[in-house]
């Protein structure tokens, strides 16, 4: 018993840390809703911890800016406040708190479940990502509207859990479908805007995963279990941190590793 209790540890603490982190944000949200807690109330575009401190979206909050509104100053104080704490702690809002996490994430346990590859013809850049940001940034201020946020699964999810989910099912599902069956981790590896905006405002963040070459084996489990597997350009060649912006901090391959090769790095220190 004592020995599962470790391997589970040792291969899975960050992931049921990043579930009840997910989940539990959901929970907040829908029982401000259902039941009056006050605890987090809104959803992940606006929202103020105990009625007090304001949170937003730095990406939305650009957009109604570009799209000419009227923000209050609470809400520039929100995007403020967000904007800091991925910036010092990288682009954990991927893995940590997006709840389409949930869905890519488990489209990618699905095709390794029932073996599926993506067509040898199916590729799509990762900089394609910053490309649609451009978009909707040009066509926010284009057409005075912030065209990201009708469009947004993340809202859709965290708005559906909150207030029910109406279309957002079918928005989600379509998500779920195109990892599944054409591109793996193709919307939040490739697509998605707001990814490409966290990427681009964490490259000094202070934690970071490090790498010791000489503990590394080459088994490739970490590329394998990574969501951006490209960011693990160092591993096996030397050590060093994954300077890579567009890592999301979800540290699943420091769990998978058996060699003790990779590591929790924070603020140039390291631990295990």
């Amino acid at each position: 018993m004592r020995s599962k209790l470790r391997y589970v540890y040792d291969h899975y603490r960050f992931l049921i840390l990043r579930r009840a982190l997910q989940l539990g944000i959901l929970l907040l949200f829908f029982g401000a809703n259902a039941w009056g807690w006050r605890l987090l109330v809104g959803d992940l575009s606006s929202s103020r911890i105990l009625n007090a401190v304001p949170l937003a979206d730095p990406l939305a909050v650009l957009q109604l800016l570009l799209a000419g509104g009227a923000l209050a100053g609470e809400v520039l104080v929100g995007a403020l406040i967000v904007l800091v704490a991925y910036a010092l702690i990288g682009r954990a809002f991927c893995s940590w708190v997006c709840p389409v996490n949930l869905i890519t994430d488990l489209a990618e346990w699905a095709r390794k479940r029932l073996g599926f590859r993506e067509p040898p013809l199916m590729y799509l850049n990762r900089n394609l990502r910053y490309v649609v940001l451009a978009m909707v940034l040009l066509l926010s201020l284009a057409l005075s509207l912030p065209v990201f946020e009708f469009v947004s699964p993340i809202g859709a999810a965290a708005r559906g859990v909150a207030f029910g989910m109406g279309m957002g099912w079918a928005l989600l599902l379509a998500i779920f479908l195109f990892d599944l069956f054409v591109v793996r981790h193709g919307y939040c590896g490739h697509i998605c805007p707001l990814g490409a905006f966290y990427s681009l405002t964490s490259r000094f963040r202070r934690v970071r995963v490090r790498h010791e070459k000489d503990n590394c084996t080459l088994c490739g489990l970490c590329f394998n279990a990574c969501p951006e597997p490209h960011v693990l350009g160092l591993v096996g060649k030397h050590d060093g941190t994954v300077n890579n912006p567009e890592c999301t901090n979800c540290f699943r391959c420091v769990e998978v590793c058996d060699d003790d090769a990779l590591f929790v790095s924070l603020s140039g220190g390291w631990s295990k």
